[in-house]
């Protein structure tokens, strides 16, 4: 195991998190939280409040949460799979498999009209797709321009919006528009990652949530992770509201029962699609930290865990997301000013909280939180059912992330 520190949790640190985690709910913004910590060989769960924001059914160690953008670091690591397997080539051109990506054109300027391009200098490459720099995706810098409004337009599907079409008409509909971008030359956030998801099930002839099943899911027992949720389930998924950002109400975004989870979706959205608990993403965290080994059986290589976990963007990437970020720091407790990015998931490069430089992982816009540190070997998570629309759960998992480090015992 790497890392220096084979200790756990001083009682008091853990005393303190669930006191943190306690004021959260108590406030009335969360109705209710799950959190895993572990350190060395010491796991530690903490359950807090209600299903739902009026009360009943209380929250438990399995129940389960939409990850939204949580779900990156675990479904890029199919593709990591196929990397290792020779299947794929970081830079090999895509267009064999997604030939709607193929001879693009490129806007003359970002926040240009969309008639206004030139063409591509290369083709887009795996690489680009797994660093997130393809050419398209959700740039803070470019929220007005002609180019996200049509993205939007065409592509969105999240949560709160309606159900995506299946996938060869996505990309279809993805192969209409110009990149915003020269391949390679601009991070850009999410839709690399809902690419990628469609490149592996092309590759592999399978669907993305098979290939990543038999692959990475069931070899580490992560028996609750999916696209959706089974009928002999939703009793344990709560609802998801997205509170009211002036007035504080709480607005449901998706039921349980009959809600868009319920159901397997037409496009498995690698960018955000998984619903999981925390001792599932306890298993996938655990597995990156012990370098791609989980109870003695490989699921991926040492080299593979390494570049999805360590810092993959060029000096110039780097500035571009750390300006991005900036500008929305206020809104998401900090979120996204680690610095750097792998493949499918945010690596600290410097230190700006009580988190030290190198620990990888990711939130979701669901108010989900899950992150490893190689040094600490330490692992955190924080699901919640409470959507960003307001500054309540990016300041929860701050506070989370907060009282774990101060928790540390070594």
């Amino acid at each position: 195991m790497m890392g220096k520190s084979d200790g756990g949790f001083s009682e008091a640190g853990l005393r303190r998190l669930r006191e943190v985690l306690v004021r959260q709910v108590e406030s009335g913004k969360i109705p209710g939280l799950v959190a895993l910590v572990s350190h060395g060989g010491q796991t530690h769960v903490e359950t807090i409040g209600t299903m739902r924001h009026d009360g009943g059914t209380p929250m438990r160690r399995d129940t389960i949460f939409r990850m939204a953008s949580t779900s990156k670091p675990v479904t890029m690591a199919a593709a990591m799979v196929l990397l290792d397997e020779c299947r794929l080539r970081l830079d090999d051109p895509v267009d064999p498999w997604l030939p709607e990506l193929a001879d693009r054109q490129v806007l003359k300027r970002p926040d240009g009209p969309l008639d206004e391009t030139v063409p591509t200098r290369r083709p887009i490459t795996v690489r680009d797709l797994l660093t997130s720099t393809f050419g398209l995706g959700l740039d803070f810098e470019l929220l007005d321009s002609p180019i996200r409004a049509a993205t939007f337009e065409r592509l969105d599907y999240s949560v709160a919006s309606g159900p995506a079409p299946d996938p060869d008409e996505w990309m279809r509909r993805l192969g209409e528009l110009p990149l915003s971008y020269q391949p390679g030359e601009r991070w850009q956030y999410d839709l690399s990652n809902e690419v990628a998801g469609v490149l592996v099930a092309r590759v592999t002839g399978k669907p993305l949530e098979t290939f990543l099943r038999e692959r990475v899911l069931d070899p580490l027992g992560m028996k609750d992770t999916g696209f959706h949720v089974p009928a002999d389930k939703i009793d344990r998924l709560p609802p998801l509201y997205g509170p009211d950002p002036m007035t504080g109400e709480f607005h449901v975004w998706d039921e349980a029962a009959g809600g868009r989870i319920s159901r397997p979706p037409a496009f498995q959205g690698g960018g955000g699609g998984l619903v999981s608990t925390v001792d599932d993403y306890h298993a996938y965290f655990r597995m990156l930290l012990n370098h791609g080994m989980h109870d003695g059986e490989r699921i991926l290589s040492r080299p593979a865990v390494q570049l999805m976990t360590t810092n993959r963007l060029a000096p110039a990437q780097q500035a571009a997301r750390d300006a991005m970020y900036e500008t929305i720091a206020h809104l998401s407790g900090g979120q996204g000013l680690q610095g750097g990015w792998g493949y499918g998931m945010a690596v600290r490069t410097h230190r700006n909280g009580h988190a030290p430089i190198g620990q990888f992982g990711w939130d979701g816009g669901t108010g989900t939180t899950a992150y490893a540190d190689p040094e600490h070997q330490v692992t955190g998570i924080l699901l919640t059912q409470v959507g960003m629309s307001t500054p309540d759960s990016p300041r929860a998992i701050h506070d989370f992330w907060t009282t774990l480090y101060q928790a540390i015992d070594d």
